[in-house]
């Protein structure tokens, strides 16, 4: 239950830096920004394939996340 609690907690503070921002797509940034650093390489894939199951229509669009993409890379 604390993993639902993350990502719910996660969705509502997305939902409130961008307020016309569709709810799924929402879900799926809180469920993928909670989640995907937990997983290992090959678990990327697995993952990537069950949220195209529950939303086989919605895309994601590209999240910059600037500077800390940079320094993560480096």
């Amino acid at each position: 239950m604390r993993a639902v609690k993350t990502v719910l907690l996660n969705a509502g503070n997305i939902k409130r830096q961008d307020r016309t921002t569709a709810e799924d797509v929402i879900l799926i940034r809180a469920m993928r920004d909670s989640n995907v650093p937990k997983f290992l390489t090959w678990d990327l894939p697995l993952f990537a394939g069950i949220i195209q199951d529950l939303f086989p229509t919605t895309v994601v669009p590209y999240t910059d996340y600037g500077k800390l993409q940079i320094a993560i890379e480096t």
